[in-house]
């Protein structure tokens, strides 16, 4: 990237060409799997979660790599593309599980029956999309990987409501399981891959490799945590975060002492308490290390915006 003042506020326009952003800002988004570096005791506790077949709870500032973890593993054991559920505070087991459309299908019925010869016809299978949960737990040779990331964002319940999903292994689509067929072909989450489901039930033949995530912003019940394999990101050091630089970004000699003076003012920082993620540091060193990287006053003014602590606006 060439740093240049792209918007002047003038009002004036102009052809501007804005660079190559970031490599972890290209689209269509690509994988960091070959980048991340797993911190100590992580391979371990990934390991454990594989042979127990158990999910693996990661606890961890924002902008940690936990997200990246999954991508990481899933690559290695080309366990395929990654199913992703992204928690809120509305979220809901069903909303994992499958999606049933049934205002769509009314709609369908209605304008089936206005057409005479076609009255009559009932497809269900078009309004039936099962969730990221759901195709994780469809019957296969391999595992699906699948991430449920911030759980702690979510309602108090869902925890406990997903432990007897994770159990057994297996669930029912109610609508399905009434429906005149016994067999119904659903698409897949963020797939177009179809499902034969037979009377509505799904039932995994591999339990998945299931990584749920969490900021640390609550505590989770007993019987939960039990059913976990838990591993807490640990707070980078000067050492973890040139190797995760060096992953990511290219740092010429003449470049090097600037770099190593950001990191460790960086860890000071984080030693002293204040929120920060390391992705803020990588964009710190991305502006700074760029061909025309603002100079002396700019920089300063750029780094402070770049490096704002997490908690305040």
């Amino acid at each position: 990237m060439t740093w240049q003042p792209f918007y002047v506020g003038d009002g004036t326009p102009r052809d501007v060409d804005l660079g190559e952003p970031p490599p972890w800002r290209r689209f269509p988004r690509q994988s960091l799997h070959r980048e991340f570096q797993p911190p100590p005791g992580l391979v371990e506790a990934v390991n454990a979660a594989l042979a127990l077949r158990r999910p693996l709870l990661l606890t961890g500032a924002p902008g940690s790599g936990k997200s990246t973890v999954i991508e990481q593993v899933a690559q290695e054991l080309k366990l395929g593309r990654t199913l992703r559920w992204h928690i809120t505070s509305r979220s809901t087991l069903t909303d994992a599980l499958y999606h049933y459309d049934a205002l769509g299908r009314i709609h369908a019925q209605r304008l089936e029956g206005g057409r005479g010869a076609d009255a009559g016809a009932d497809d269900i299978a078009p309004f039936v999309r099962l969730g990221p949960l759901g195709t994780a737990l469809l019957p296969g040779e391999r595992p699906r990987a699948l991430l449920v990331d911030e759980i702690d964002k979510s309602d108090l319940d869902l925890p406990s409501d997903l432990l007897d999903v994770l159990e057994r292994g297996e669930f029912e689509i109610p609508e399905l399981a009434r429906y005149r067929e016994d067999v119904v072909h659903v698409r897949e989450a963020a797939e177009n891959t179809l499902a034969a489901l037979e009377k509505g039930r799904v039932r995994c033949t591999v339990f998945p490799f299931l990584v749920l995530t969490s900021n640390g912003e609550r505590d989770f019940p007993a019987a939960f945590l039990r059913r976990c394999v838990r591993y807490t990101m640990p707070q980078p050091t000067v050492a973890t975060l040139h190797r995760v630089v060096a992953a990511h970004l290219r740092v010429d000699e003449a470049q090097a002492g600037a770099v190593d003076t950001l990191v460790t003012a960086f860890v000071e920082r984080l030693e002293a308490g204040e929120s920060l993620a390391v992705d803020q540091l990588l964009n710190a060193v991305h502006v700074l290390t760029a061909q025309e990287a603002p100079a002396e006053d700019d920089a300063r003014s750029v780094l402070e915006l770049i490096l704002r602590g997490l908690t305040h606006a």
